[in-house]
C-alpha cells in the first residue's frame, strides 16, 4: 500500500479542524518520507502590509506533517502534536506559501519532521520548523 497525493488532498477534507479546512490548502506532491502543501495567498491571514502572520505560517507547518507522516507511514493513522518550534526567516507578503514537511525519523510511537517554508513565486526561505508528533493506535 502507498499514500499518494489523491489521498492527502481528501485527508485536508476529512480530518482537519474546520478553520484549517477554511486555509484551502492544496497538496502539490508527496514523496517517500514527506509531503509539500501550498498555503494560497489570502487576506484573512495577513497583518498590514500584506504579511502572512506567523500563526498561519506554523498552522501550515503543523498540516503538512501530518501528511508527511502518513507519506512515511504508508497510509493515515490518529496522531497529534508533541511539539513545534518555528523560526520565522524573513516576511511573506502578498505570495503563496509552499511547506516542504520531510520526516527525519519514523518510530512505533514517534515521529520526528522538519518542515521548510517558501514563498512560491521566488521561492526564497521564509520559515523552518522542527515538529515531533505521537503515534496513536
Amino acid at each position: 500500500m502507498s499514500f499518494e497525493k489523491s489521498h492527502a488532498q481528501a485527508l485536508l477534507g476529512e480530518v482537519f479542524a474546520p478553520w484549517i479546512q477554511d486555509l484551502n490548502l492544496r497538496c502539490e506532491s508527496v514523496f517517500e518520507h514527506g509531503a509539500e502543501v501550498l498555503m494560497p495567498v489570502d487576506e484573512k491571514l495577513s497583518r498590514e502590509g500584506g504579511t502572512v502572520c506567523g500563526q498561519a505560517l506554523m498552522a501550515l507547518a503543523d498540516t503538512a506533517t501530518v501528511l508527511a507522516v502518513c507519506a512515511a507511514n504508508k497510509s493515515y493513522r490518529p496522531m497529534t502534536t508533541v511539539s513545534q518550534s518555528i523560526d520565522l526567516l524573513r516576511p511573506l507578503s502578498n505570495d503563496d506559501a509552499i511547506a516542504r514537511a520531510s520526516v527525519t525519523r519514523l518510530g512505533k510511537s514517534m515521529a520526528f519532521i522538519r518542515v521548510d517554508i517558501r514563498a512560491a513565486s521566488s521561492g526564497k526561505p521564509v520559515a523552518s520548523a522542527q515538529l515531533c508528533y505521537a503515534l496513536l493506535g
